[in-house]
């Protein structure tokens, strides 16, 4: 009998191929992070013997501490709060009807324009908006170049603080405007259309009828606590949740990022100078690819600390309730995905305050979406271009080329293939910027004095 021997074979499919459904790879998975382990400790050792230990902690502190009473940049976060009374005291005046619609539009609209331009007056008009004096150029001693040159003022660290915090209140005072329009025009209104309470509940948030009603929320208590809270959309009554524990490694994680940079970026780029002055393009690209791993692992350990980290803190001090600070960009298969996710507070104001209501108004979809990435690419590049005091538009033509990108991505890139392009873009996009910038600052303040 052909079967009177027990048979050891059947049809099946080898794991690797498509068709036996095996999708277990998690071997496969702690094989790339002990790889990935192993060729960054290589790095790791490599620069410490090339450049030997080039974390100073005490550089960073003695930079805010050399001359604690001449600190433009905190002198300019104090007076920001001029422009928060001023919105506070607008909206009053509106409430009570002593000032016009159109007057009131006007005098915020300036008073939001003043938000963006005073900062960015007195950066450019300062000569060191950051106190001391900065370390060594590209090209002294340590750094494998030429001897020094006369200390010049250090790249402007408080400017691009002040601006942020600048930017971040140019944005919630936006938000407090429209979302106290929105009351009065729905206060105006004797019979409610439907669809009111909805548009109540996007105001005054999920916390039924025993919250605030506009005009009460007009007082500094409930100004100042949005001023603080970590979002950017103003609401009469946000969620709130007891306060916990939370996690304190902020300043671990500061002095994490701060020693990665001294150590492993600076150094790297002070030797890009001269592939750039040469034009050395293979060189360029070498130099590109090695600040790509230290700049994308400090760009991670960022948004940790910053997103994750930070804005919990916050929000438990606070007893903030909405902890949604960023979703599951990291599995991004299109570019859009990635934007929409990975900076929420952000997303959410785009989308509440600037898409829809361009929607609203008859704006297609793609023209409002090009609309926020051009936004977008203002704000990184006032960001950047300010305190360095140099116009170059790196920032902005890196944000706007997102929109060409996300069309091609979404075009002929599916699945994994996508999410490949978006990392991609990430790895090798943000180092392209900091070496055009380094590059023209080098120019700009070093070269040939």
């Amino acid at each position: 009998s052909p079967h009177c021997v027990p048979r050891c074979h059947k049809v099946q499919e080898s794991l690797l191929s498509s068709a036996s459904g095996y999708s277990n790879y998690r071997g496969v998975l702690n094989w790339c992070v002990v790889m990935l382990v192993l060729s960054n400790a290589r790095l790791f050792l490599e620069n410490l013997i090339k450049y030997g230990i080039l974390v100073d902690p005490i550089q960073v502190l003695s930079l805010f501490l050399k001359d604690p009473y001449s600190w433009p940049s905190l002198c300019l976060v104090i007076v920001s709060n001029v422009f928060v009374l001023v919105a506070l005291a607008l909206e009053r005046r509106l409430a009570a009807g002593s000032l016009s619609e159109g007057a009131g539009a006007a005098l915020h609209t300036l008073n939001l324009l003043l938000v963006l331009c005073f900062p960015a007056g007195v950066v450019l008009a300062v000569s060191s908006i950051t106190p001391g004096e900065g370390g060594q150029e590209p090209g002294s001693p340590g750094a494998g170049g030429t001897p020094a040159d006369p200390p010049r003022s250090s790249p402007a660290v408080g400017a691009v603080f002040a601006l942020g915090i600048y930017t971040i209140i140019f944005l919630k005072l936006f938000s407090f405007r429209d979302v106290n329009r929105w009351c009065r025009e729905r206060r105006g209104q004797k019979t409610p259309p439907p669809g009111t309470a909805d548009a109540a509940s996007k105001a005054n948030g999920d916390v039924g009828t025993s919250g605030v009603t506009y005009p009460a929320n007009l007082t500094y208590r409930n100004l100042y606590y949005f001023v603080f809270a970590p979002t950017l959309c103003y609401e009469l009554n946000f969620p709130r949740s007891p306060r916990r524990t939370g996690c304190l490694f902020q300043l671990f994680f500061m002095q994490l990022l701060v020693g990665l940079i001294q150590q492993w970026m600076v150094p790297t780029i002070q030797n890009s100078m001269k592939p750039f002055r040469d034009m050395d393009y293979s060189r360029i690209i070498e130099r590109l690819l090695k600040l790509a791993v230290p700049n994308h692992f400090i760009w991670l350990i960022f948004f940790y600390w910053f997103f994750h980290s930070c804005l919990n803190v916050v929000a438990e001090v606070m007893q903030f309730g909405d902890r949604e600070f960023y979703r599951d960009w990291w599995n991004s298969e299109s570019v859009t995905y990635f934007w929409q996710n990975w900076n929420i507070p952000v997303h959410k104001w785009c989308l509440r305050h600037f898409y829809k209501p361009m929607i609203k108004r008859g704006v297609s979809k793609c023209t409002a979406q090009t609309a926020v990435f051009l936004a977008s690419a203002f704000f990184h590049e006032y960001l950047v271009s300010v305190p360095l005091k140099m116009f170059r538009l790196w920032a902005f033509m890196g944000m706007a080329a997102q929109i060409p990108l996300a069309w091609f991505v979404s075009k002929f890139l599916r699945g994994n293939y996508g999410n490949a392009a978006v990392w991609l873009s990430l790895i090798i996009g943000q180092p392209i910027a900091v070496l055009m910038y380094v590059h023209d600052y080098y120019v700009l303040n070093y070269e040939g004095a």
